[in-house]
């Protein structure tokens, strides 16, 4: 019973920032595990970032760390994803993704999505 909504994408040039939101339906989203999963053009959906249900555990791709960060706010109901010092390569649609407590890195084991927002890094 969960609904997921992204937002925040957008055009930006290299070394730029975005966040991007992800907002959520339901009074039991406090205790979801939510994770960060992005696809670009000819590509494999891919993981990026995840987080647990209360924010004490983060987990990141070696492609952004350092670069991105995700937190949330159970109060508001949303997780976020900042991602800053943008690359081209990071030219995607992302989605969020959210299942019970613990996060995991493959999106198959996930149990609700969001219909994503576009991300797009010019050089």
């Amino acid at each position: 019973q969960v609904q997921l909504v992204e937002s925040g994408g957008g055009l930006v040039q290299a070394g730029g920032s975005l966040r991007l939101s992800c907002a959520a339906s339901g009074r039991t989203f406090r205790i979801y595990a939510v994770g960060w999963f992005r696809q670009a053009p000819g590509k494999e959906r891919e993981f990026v970032a995840a987080i647990n249900y209360n924010g004490g555990s983060t987990y990141y791709a070696d492609s952004v760390k350092g670069r991105f960060t995700i937190s949330r706010d159970n109060a508001k109901n949303t997780v976020y994803l900042q991602m800053n010092m943008l690359k081209p390569e990071d030219t995607a649609v992302y989605y969020c993704a959210a299942r019970q407590v613990t996060f995991r890195t493959s999106w198959g084991e996930y149990d609700y999505w969001g219909q994503g927002t576009q991300a797009t890094v010019s050089s």
